[in-house]
């Protein structure tokens, strides 16, 4: 089945979440994302870098529902729910963040469909139109505005 992940501060949603995030957390990750905040002090920074990852996270848990949903016609869902664990790879502060896992190749029946270009054009096709929702429902410039008149 298909699942999507988003970052979690407070530990995974499920045992296979959990085992999926280890396996691949393997790497070492900069939770800065990019950002320079050197100049900052320590308590500055920590509150900055706080604000911006929950900030993400939330945008990231609702970026993932609505490639969910795609992905729910296209394939039979892992969970119907998104997951979330600690994946080193989600973790960047200044942007939306999923990880998709469309089949599983251990389940000989869905690595046939993984290998069918039909099936790979599907697959893309859903969670463009998931991403392509998304930001139209909330769009960049909108929220910018918004945080500029508060």
């Amino acid at each position: 089945g298909s699942s999507v992940f988003t970052l979690s501060e407070h530990g995974a949603t499920s045992t296979t979440a959990s085992w999926l995030a280890n396996k691949e957390n393997s790497v070492d990750s900069d939770l800065m994302g990019g950002i320079d905040i050197t100049s900052k002090s320590k308590d500055i920074k920590e509150l900055l870098l706080d604000l911006s990852l929950n900030a993400t996270i939330n945008d990231s848990v609702k970026l993932a529902e609505y490639v969910l949903k795609q992905l729910g016609g296209i394939n039979h869902l892992h969970k119907r729910n998104v997951e979330q664990a600690g994946f080193a790879v989600l973790k960047s502060p200044d942007i939306p963040s999923i990880l998709v896992e469309t089949a599983f190749l251990s389940n000989p029946k869905e690595e046939e469909k993984l290998r069918s270009k039909g099936y790979q054009d599907r697959m893309a096709d859903a969670m463009f139109l998931g991403i392509k929702k998304y930001f139209s429902d909330n769009p960049a410039l909108a929220r910018a505005a918004v945080a500029q008149t508060k």
